[in-house]
């Protein structure tokens, strides 16, 4: 099947998919703290039988089978320490930014929710188990005691991805006719004051990527820009996005730069890294703010992503490995469903951004593996683990036994929830489900 033939319906069910599971393989409690959740930054299932494995993983031996003296004892420590393993796993290290986008994944989620009724028959994990809004506000909770008791942190970016998170999700409790908890509220206040700060006229204008401030990029300045375009701070919005025009949109390319940082001779050193990410947030600004200017810049945008960013000898949208670049492309295949369903841009540009994202994945999901009998608990077996890279599958890049780091999973959920808003507009577009075409 392709993408393009691929229903509304059989994306959602797939997005449910995902979304069961990566709360199924990720997600905890914060140290059992009732009203938290948090996901660990990693998930490993036990190895194949015959494979060497940690210490800690080893199965023992029962008792009178081979054991030395104290070994019962070794073996109680060892269960021990596997039962405690995933809240250990919270607590080192700390990935402040990926639980930003554990929330918005949540949101997604909610959303769809929300378009089947809002009821327990609509949650993605069933009718006995939290809305994905309220694992969501769960979340925000266990972020702020992780970070301790504060969600300022040492990075802008990081800031902006939680404030913009809990933006969507206050927005979805206002859809589903419940009040946004004032928390999210006091976040967002809090966090612009930190925006504020980081803003300034050094180098030009833009925004500092950390309170060491000696650094300018795009991965703060373009999220603090389409956050203070979606909380009606137009004038600074659109100031930062003539800044990136002017500093770090590469002409050739057509492609936004990583950053600047002051020379120690007096001048300005132009980091000139492309990342798949730092595009999404640029177009999703553009696309708020409007006006013929920015949306002719979103179009070409779209065009240069399908240029440039795309996988070699692959329609899919390139992928850049694990840690945090584990989530740039589904952070990009959000911001490209937007485009694909704003009527504002040409028929062509929003055709050529809901091939990207289908087609994407498409790939995670034809790519996927499950997690099998003898691997985890049998409330996990049929979940599944997605690919570090779309264009390669699962099984190759993590084999049973592997360590999965969460990014990486959010990346796929947030790709499979954004072709499932690709697939809904489209629907809502056009009765018979066609999409619109370059001709």
């Amino acid at each position: 099947m392709t993408s393009s033939s691929t229903s509304l319906t059989a994306w959602q069910d797939r997005a449910n998919h995902a979304a069961r599971s990566v709360t199924a393989l990720f997600g905890r409690k914060l140290l059992l703290l009732p009203g938290t959740h948090l996901g660990a930054v990693l998930w490993q299932g036990k190895h194949p039988a015959g494979q060497d494995q940690p210490a800690a993983e080893q199965d023992q031996p029962a008792a009178g089978q081979g054991q030395e003296p104290g070994g019962r004892r070794l073996g109680r420590w060892l269960a021990a320490l596997r039962r405690v393993r995933p809240a250990a796993g919270l607590v080192l290290p700390w990935h402040y930014w990926w639980q930003a986008h554990y929330v918005d994944c949540l949101v997604d989620t909610g959303r769809r929710e929300l378009g089947g009724g809002a009821t327990p028959a609509a949650r993605f994990n069933g009718p006995d188990r939290p809305s994905a809004g309220r694992l969501a506000s769960r979340l925000v909770t266990g972020i702020r005691l992780r970070n301790a008791l504060t969600f300022v942190n040492s990075y802008y970016d990081d800031m902006a991805w939680l404030a913009l998170a809990t933006l969507r999700l206050d927005g979805l409790a206002e859809e589903t006719r419940r009040p946004g908890r004032r928390r999210n509220a006091t976040v967002r206040a809090s966090l612009t004051l930190q925006f504020d700060a980081a803003c300034t006229d050094d180098l030009g204008g833009g925004t500092f990527w950390s309170k060491k401030r000696d650094f300018k990029n795009t991965p703060a300045t373009a999220p603090v820009a389409l956050f203070y375009a979606r909380t009606g701070q137009r004038g600074k919005a659109q100031a930062l996005l003539d800044w990136l025009d002017a500093t770090l949109f590469d002409l050739d390319q057509g492609l936004y730069l990583d950053g600047v940082r002051p020379d120690p001779a007096g001048g300005v050193v132009v980091e000139r890294a492309v990342y798949t990410y730092n595009q999404g947030p640029v177009l999703g600004a553009f696309l708020e703010l409007g006006g013929d200017a920015n949306l002719a810049r979103a179009a070409a945008l779209v065009d240069a992503v399908n240029m440039k960013l795309t996988a070699v000898d692959s329609p899919v949208l390139r992928c850049e490995g694990t840690g945090d670049g584990g989530l740039f492309t589904g952070i990009l295949c959000r911001y490209l469903a937007l485009a694909a369903a704003d009527t504002r841009l040409p028929a062509a540009t929003r055709a050529t951004a809901a091939r990207l994202v289908t087609d994407t994945a498409e790939a995670f999901w034809s790519g996927r593996r499950s997690v099998g009998a003898g691997e985890a608990r049998a409330r996990l077996e049929g979940t599944s683990i997605f690919s570090i890279h779309a264009a390669h599958p699962a099984a190759e890049a993590y084999p049973p036994g592997a360590a999965v780091e969460l990014s990486t999973q959010l990346q796929a959920w947030m790709t499979l929830e954004a072709a499932a808003a690709v697939a809904a507009a489209v629907t809502a577009a056009s009765p018979d489900g066609s999409a619109p075409t370059a001709g």
